[in-house]
């Protein structure tokens, strides 16, 4: 009897461990989601983050830490940032730039640096917590803060939450080391899948079994059930393609002669991803359309007219239309700046030429690096009119389809383009395992392509 690939992995003894303890270190990540710092009235606390749009949308990548005000309230994000940082800083910094080609030894240098600028964010953002939650007492009316913790809470919760936030960085390290796939990756899709069942439940709120094929203002039937289910697997299969997606450009070698013989030169393929720049620029465009509403929400006690205040934070509220035109613009903007960022044609053409490469019919050097630059560009055209696709899709979708708001999360945005990298980088690890062990993969045919993310 034929057993299935799932059977298959929890026959492998080390991969079993692996996967084993993966779990057991994701549910450690969701206990300390739901732990409330000390000193914080619960209840207070989630009606007054109920109100805080920003709140949600920065708690969603900590499995709703933030809006609990857990003890991994700031989650794994600082160590993101600070990874994003220095990624930027590593192409413009000189001394940084030729760190990270010295090998392990550069790249571990450059990680301890990571690490000392988390410690630093989270020292910050911790700050900047510690007075949020205190602000919350005068919009309720009552204190959110226990009394007898007041005088000592800002150093509480900054001693709580960056350690919180450097143990998760710890954690993520020991997955990625000891357990399956990417940990820091993993505890991100952790917290995102964890939202999925309060996402849902609105949804099922609204079901009624009466009238199949009528749809009725505020309510769903099982037919509109179907329809919502079938949309969001026709959208996780078009993130799957064009995730996977990728221009091949044909690589020749030239012909080698040793002594008497003649090689003929290898022919390959350079892959060049469509959606090379991932998920930043999604962040990047979010992150910055939250800076406006914050700022002018902060000194509307210091202007003497309000009015234009609001007025800028209705203009700027998610689902208006100037939210989504600057929210697409910025996407594409960030979508060719770090592809700028990341993909350096002059160089890659310049070692092509070193290594005897060439692109068939292009002539070598600087006439490689414009073809390469081209096809680039056309490429992350399309690579940036579906990540504004997916950004747009969640507050659009409850405007299409008979669906609450906070269901609309779940076709789109950062949080579906990084569960679905993250599964597929899982599946492709453990498809690996099961090959080198003569096992089937999960694929009848051939492996999960693509590179790993």
């Amino acid at each position: 009897m034929r057993l299935t690939p799932l059977v298959n992995v929890f026959r492998i003894p080390e991969l079993r461990k692996m996967i084993v303890y993966t779990i057991i270190l994701l549910g450690i990540f969701r206990i300390g989601s739901i732990i409330t710092l000390p000193g914080v009235d619960p209840g207070a606390f989630s009606k007054a983050a109920e109100t805080t749009g920003m709140i949600g949308l920065v708690s969603m990548f900590t499995g709703g830490a933030l809006s609990r005000a857990a003890v991994f309230g700031l989650g794994i994000m600082p160590f993101i940032s600070a990874s994003i940082i220095f990624q930027l800083l590593t192409t413009v910094i000189k001394p940084l730039e030729e760190l990270s080609k010295e090998g392990e030894v550069g790249r571990k240098k450059i990680n301890q640096y990571t690490r000392y600028a988390t410690v630093a964010l989270c020292l910050i953002q911790s700050i900047m917590m510690s007075k949020l939650i205190a602000g919350f007492g005068a919009k309720l009316g009552r204190p959110v803060i226990v009394p007898e913790f007041e005088p000592w809470f800002p150093y509480l919760c900054m001693i709580t939450l960056t350690g919180g936030s450097i143990f998760l960085m710890w954690l993520g390290e020991q997955i990625t080391e000891n357990g399956i796939g990417q940990g820091i990756s993993l505890i991100i899709m952790g917290g995102i899948v964890s939202r999925l069942p309060s996402s849902l439940s609105p949804l099922f709120d609204r079901l009624t079994v009466s009238d199949l094929f009528v749809f009725r203002s505020g309510k769903m039937n099982l037919f509109s059930l179907a329809v919502v289910f079938a949309v969001y697997i026709g959208v996780v299969m078009a993130v799957v393609v064009i995730q996977q997606g990728e221009r091949r450009v044909p690589v020749q070698h030239a012909k080698l002669t040793r002594g008497r013989k003649v090689y003929s030169g290898q022919r390959h393929y350079m892959p060049l991803r469509v959606n090379a720049a991932g998920v930043i620029p999604i962040i990047f465009a979010q992150s910055l359309l939250m800076i406006p509403g914050t700022v002018l929400g902060m000194m509307r006690g210091m202007l003497p007219n309000s009015a234009f205040i609001d007025t800028i934070q209705r203009m700027l509220a998610p689902g208006q239309f100037t939210y989504l035109l600057i929210n697409s613009i910025l996407i594409f903007f960030f979508c060719y700046f770090w592809t700028a960022v990341q993909f350096n044609p002059i160089r890659l053409a310049d070692d092509m030429k070193e290594h005897g490469a060439f692109v068939p019919g292009i002539r070598p050097g600087r006439r490689t690096a414009e073809y390469l630059e081209r096809v680039m560009g056309r490429i992350t055209l399309a690579g940036s009119a579906f990540l504004v696709a997916i950004a747009l899709l969640p507050l659009l979708m409850p405007h299409i389809l008979p669906i609450p708001s906070s269901t609309g999360l779940i076709f789109g945005g950062t949080g579906l383009l990084i569960v679905v990298g993250v599964a597929l980088d899982l599946v492709r690890k453990i498809e690996t395992h099961l090959i080198m062990r003569h096992y089937d993969g999960f694929m009848k045919s051939g492996r999960v392509k693509g590179r790993f993310t």
